[in-house]
């Protein structure tokens, strides 16, 4: 069984079959990535995996527990992080401002410690962001108001926003969207080094294929929202049916 385990997951939107029967098996310390052409409900399970849609029928566990109708911070709590294809950062604060940000979670109606809730002072917190920010190389911009950083740079900043929350499962959804050559290269070697640091689990939703097979250990082919075939990259380079599903092309 797998660190997540998605079974049964129907969506509809309207008359729109958004997710039909989607199964996944996420296993720990590996990288699976989802891909299908565009409209094939990629997004879709993601938003369903962090809450922010609940699906009509099936199920979501999460190292032995069900997500669903649980809200997003409380998803986050369990260990489970999410980089968005647009960076979610706070861009009129420093690169530490927002990395110490996720040390708190506001449960209960008020802030407290989350992920770093046994620091016993905020220099415990600060001396933790600054730990992040190194492993991201971004230790010597601590000060630099997030706004004036090139997307690359953005896409670090979020990567340690999450690693300071301790995840045991990093949710990416298109992480080198709009990046030049350089930054993309310099993103799958991050998260080459987070996974061979930390041992986090990934999945990770990318149309760039160089990205996806340069990364992933299992591949999740989605295609008008049916799970189409998975399979480890190799085979699935030129698998008939993943071929028809991106290039139109009859299968043989």
């Amino acid at each position: 069984m797998g660190i997540l385990e998605v079974k049964g997951i129907n969506k509809r939107f309207g008359g729109l079959q958004a997710l039909g029967d989607v199964n996944l098996s996420v296993q720990e310390n590996t990288v699976h990535a989802i891909i299908g052409p565009n409209g094939a409900g990629k997004s879709t399970l993601l938003n369903v995996l962090v809450g922010k849609l609940i699906p009509d029928s099936g199920s979501v566990m999460f190292d032995g527990k069900s997500v669903l109708g649980l809200k997003p911070f409380e998803i986050t709590q369990m260990g489970i992080s999410r980089v968005f294809q647009t960076p979610e950062i706070f861009i009129n604060l420093t690169v530490m401002e927002n990395v110490l940000i996720p040390c708190f979670a506001k449960r209960d109606g008020a802030y407290r410690l989350h992920a770093l809730e046994s620091f016993a002072s905020e220099k415990d917190m600060i001396e933790q962001a600054e730990k992040m920010l190194e492993e991201v190389n971004m230790l010597d911009k601590r000060h630099m108001i997030a706004s004036s950083m090139s997307r690359g740079d953005k896409r670090r900043l979020e990567m340690a926003m999450c690693l300071v929350q301790e995840p045991r499962l990093l949710l990416l959804d298109e992480p080198t969207a709009g990046m030049a050559r350089a930054d993309t290269e310099n993103t799958i070697q991050l998260l080459k080094d987070i996974r061979t640091q930390r041992g986090i689990t990934m999945a990770i939703i990318e149309h760039d294929m160089n990205v996806v097979f340069s990364l992933a250990d299992r591949i999740t082919v989605l295609a008008q929202g049916m799970p189409l075939v998975e399979d480890t990259p190799d085979k699935i380079k030129n698998h008939p049916k993943v071929r028809e599903a991106y290039l139109g092309e009859a299968q043989v």
